[in-house]
């Protein structure tokens, strides 16, 4: 009932989850959703334990060596469907996976049944003066060597014992150490369940708030509609409007232009014509005057004969060259220019251009009562989904699962105390188990201490000194307790390591490489009727594709519940909550707006023929060729600058005197006449030129040119009256498909946020790795594993020990009879008399002595 409960809560996160039809989406402005409220759950379902886990490597690389065989998936299958031994291989099977525990239990049943065994035999034998019992020793001429021998082979075995139950030790104080310390673990993984239960609403509410970012974008696009949809319908018939327009407002410029080239056309032949006529008449002065000059008696001398002839020869160059005065007049054409320029056609153009930059502004009227229905449509959207999502019993699902979850926790907590009170049982015992074996390596250590400190090789075996014989008697007395306990030892560790050893490899290891959730995931596997368990349990539909290995990924992945569950065939609400149906209904609404632009003039019939009457002005009539031909003329046939400077040469080739100066004086006629009046006509020529050569341009092929912009200006007129339609659905439905995009960018972003942000299930995960991987395999099966490992070896090198002590103690006791040596002709050759040299002593005779 509490799973059903949690999967009801997070059910209704797929609300949004509707299947939307696809639409075309053209990039929309990315709508900021923000980060749905999350907080961070504290559980780290890791656990390193420290330098321990050297030990726990060894033991699993043991545990490799013992059962190398991979996890049987098949096995465990027929065992779960109580299919096991239906056929003989079964049996066969088990018996091969489980043939390395098998083998090491049958040695440690053995260990069990034959050392007290042995141990019972050897303390008979003893009792009986056999089996070293007899208190006599034999001196032999190696006794040294052996005694040092068996000595370090019983400390090593004693420092691999020691080694053995410090791991025992060290496993059992870590098993204790993480049960006290799992209470914080326990109690972190309740805190994040509870996050999760009470974050889940917050978020769900941000969810459907945000719908309010959609609904805003929206608004605010549709009170824009002129400045968007109206802007985007006139930048589409902008591409036909603006050339017309643009062209009709460059031929009013030209009107302007050419009336101010015939302007200074006028002006510049009049200048031009009076400025020749004075040149003319100057010239002919200079002329005149040069001529009297070089008719005086000093032009007569030898040396300013040849000088004046040149200068006199030249006399006719003095005269101008251009003759302005035939040129036709332009009045006529000016005046038909100044007819057309009563009417302003700069205005007109203004007025088409402000006539259609208005376009916004009608969508805007023509829309109102459309665009009012929208929005009326948006908030009813919003109202739906508020008006749905309050009747989730979201807040009896949160307190059915809270009270659940409170109470397993107070469950936990009551009988947490229990649990440590038996994990002290359970260390106490396993500190006893330790202690056996370090009471046996006491008497060991106190032995090997005693003996070899007290033994003093000039003694004889009779008269070994107290320490040396105290020595043997420990090694001895260790010997007895080691037959005594291992067995013990031995039944505890056969048991530990066959229940550790396989939840390590049936447990841990598939846990860990997530085979035991393929076990769990095959079909018919845990319910003969249902093919999948987990979605039988849940929906109660086993045909939907639900695993438990997909569950445990995407929550260890921190993905949504409903992602993680597939709670969408738990309820489908998609009906109940439908956004495809409401962009449909906002979609038609948009579809049905329609815009009239005919009111739109861009240029009326006096503009046209304001451009007509331009055109017949007469300006092509113009006789250009006798402008330019004149123009291209110079003014005065000389340069009168070089004609002065020449001239001015000259005179200084004659002898000083008032020829030269008269003639200097000329010069400097000629270079006023030159600056005073070439200059201006030539500055009137060059305005002359420029004014013709625009007309030229402007009079080429007018006609044409006027009729190409008045056709231009009726085709943009025409495709705003008849053709504009077709663009302002084309317009209209980009316009439309931007406010549904934005429902679409919603949609997405809650599926998005359904599956990756609402109700993340870390805390599912976490708890069954706090209780799998955490509490079973490493608090328990890894301790419990190192424990039986330690004092398995610890047990096992008993064995060695016993024999070395035995072997030591007779080098360190203080026997009762000794071999004594007689001088022979070859040596000394010894012989026994017990009773004539031996010395009896009743005190070392004693039962403790028998050993």
């Amino acid at each position: 009932m509490a799973v059903e409960l949690c999967l009801l809560l997070l059910l209704f996160c797929g609300s949004t989850i509707s299947e939307v039809q696809p639409i075309y989406k053209p990039p929309p402005g990315t709508l900021d959703f923000g980060f749905v409220p999350a907080k961070t759950y504290d559980t780290g379902a890791y656990h390193e334990p420290g330098p321990i886990g050297i030990l726990f490597k060894i033991v699993h690389a043991f545990l490799y060596v013992v059962q190398p065989n991979s996890f049987p998936q098949d096995l465990i299958r027929k065992l779960a469907q109580h299919k096991f031994g239906n056929t003989q291989g079964d049996y066969q099977k088990a018996i091969y996976y489980e043939i390395g525990f098998i083998l090491s239990a049958a040695l440690g049943l053995l260990f069990i049944l034959l050392l007290p065994l042995v141990g019972l035999c050897f303390c008979m034998c003893r009792c009986c003066d056999n089996c070293g019992g007899e208190m006599h020793q034999r001196q032999k001429k190696n006794a040294d060597c052996q005694r040092s021998c068996f000595a370090t082979f019983l400390f090593v075995a004693s420092l691999i014992i020691s080694v053995g139950v410090l791991c025992a030790y060290a496993a059992n104080q870590h098993l204790t150490n993480q049960v006290r310390g799992a209470k914080k673990l326990v109690n972190s993984n309740f805190k994040d369940l509870k996050i999760f239960l009470n974050d889940t609403p917050a978020q769900i509410d941000y969810l459907v708030s945000q719908y309010n970012t959609t609904k805003d974008k929206a608004l605010s696009d549709l009170n824009n509609v002129g400045p968007l949809l109206g802007n985007r319908v006139q930048e589409q018939l902008g591409k036909e409007v603006r050339p017309a327009l643009d062209a009709a407002l460059t031929m009013a410029g030209a009107i302007r232009e050419t009336k101010e080239a015939l302007e200074n056309v006028s002006v510049s032949v009049e200048v031009l014509q009076e400025g020749t006529e004075r040149l003319h008449a100057n010239l002919t002065d200079v002329k005149m005057h040069l001529s009297n000059t070089l008719n005086d008696s000093a032009c007569s001398a030898a040396q300013a004969a040849s000088t004046c002839n040149i200068i006199r020869n030249s006399l006719n160059q003095l005269n101008i060259n251009a003759n302005f005065s035939g040129l036709p007049g332009v009045s006529s054409q000016l005046a038909k220019v100044n007819d057309v320029l009563q009417i302003d056609l700069s205005s007109l153009v203004q007025k088409g251009y402000a006539a259609f930059n208005d376009t916004p502004d009608l969508v805007v009227n023509q829309t109102r009562n459309i665009l009012s229905d929208i929005k009326n449509v948006l908030e009813s959207i919003g109202s739906n989904i508020t008006t749905f999502t309050k009747t989730l019993p979201v807040q009896k699902i949160l307190a059915d699962l809270t009270i659940y979850l409170t109470q397993s926790e107070a469950y936990v907590q009551d009988y947490f105390p229990v649990v440590e009170q038996y994990d002290f049982y359970r260390w106490l015992g396993c500190l006893i188990l330790c202690c056996m074996v370090v009471l046996i390596l006491v008497f060991y250590y106190l032995g090997l201490l005693c003996g070899t400190c007290g033994y003093d090789k000039h003694a004889s075996p009779t008269t070994r000194g107290c320490i040396s014989n105290t020595g043997g008697n420990f090694l001895m007395a260790g010997v007895g307790f080691s037959f005594l306990f291992s067995w013990v030892l031995m039944i505890v560790v056969v048991l530990t390591f066959i229940t550790g050893g396989n939840v390590e490899k049936l447990v841990c290891e598939p846990f860990e490489d997530r085979t035991l959730f393929k076990v769990l995931d095959t079909p018919y596997l845990l319910n003969q009727h249902w093919k999948n368990y987990l979605s039988g349990i849940l929906f109660k539909n086993p045909n939907i594709n639900l695993t438990f290995e997909k569950v445990y990924s995407d929550c260890k992945e921190n993905k949504g519940i409903y992602t993680s569950l597939h709670l969408e065939h738990l309820l489908n609400i998609n009906e109940f909550l439908n956004i495809s149906m409401y962009t449909e209904d906002v979609a038609l609404k948009i579809e049905h707006i329609q815009i009239n632009l005919s009111k739109i003039i861009l240029l009326d019939e006096i503009g046209k023929e304001n451009l007509l009457n331009f055109s017949s002005s007469g300006i092509e009539g113009i006789n250009f060729a006798a402008y330019l031909t004149e123009i291209n003329k110079s003014v005065t046939k000389v340069d009168l600058l070089s004609f002065a400077n020449d001239l001015e040469a000259r005179a200084d080739q004659l002898p000083k005197g008032a020829l030269e100066n008269a003639l200097k004086g000329h010069a400097n006629n000629i270079r006023m006449i030159h600056n005073q009046q070439v200059v201006p006509l030539e500055q009137a020529m060059s305005t002359l030129n420029q004014s013709i050569r625009l007309l030229k341009r402007t009079s080429s092929e007018l006609m044409v040119k006027v009729k190409n912009v008045i056709s231009a200006v009726n085709a943009a007129q025409l495709l705003i009256n008849n053709n504009a339609s077709l663009v302002i659905v084309q317009e209209t439905k980009k316009y439309m498909d931007t406010i549904v995009g934005y429902f679409e960018q919603y949609v997405e972003w809650v599926k998005e946020s359904i599956a990756m942000e609402v109700a993340a299930c870390k805390p599912i995960a976490n708890v069954i790795d706090t209780a799998v991987d955490i509490f079973l395999c490493s608090y328990i099966t890894d301790s419990v594993n190192t424990f039986w490992f330690g004092l398995g070896g610890s047990s096992i090198f008993l064995i060695p020990a016993i024999i070395f002590a035995v072997k030591l103690s007779k080098y360190y006791r203080r026997m009762d009879t000794e071999d004594v040596y007689d001088d022979t002709e070859n040596g000394n050759n010894g012989y026994h008399k017990e009773h004539l040299y031996g010395i009896h002593n009743p005190v070392f005779t004693s039962s403790v002595e028998q050993w």
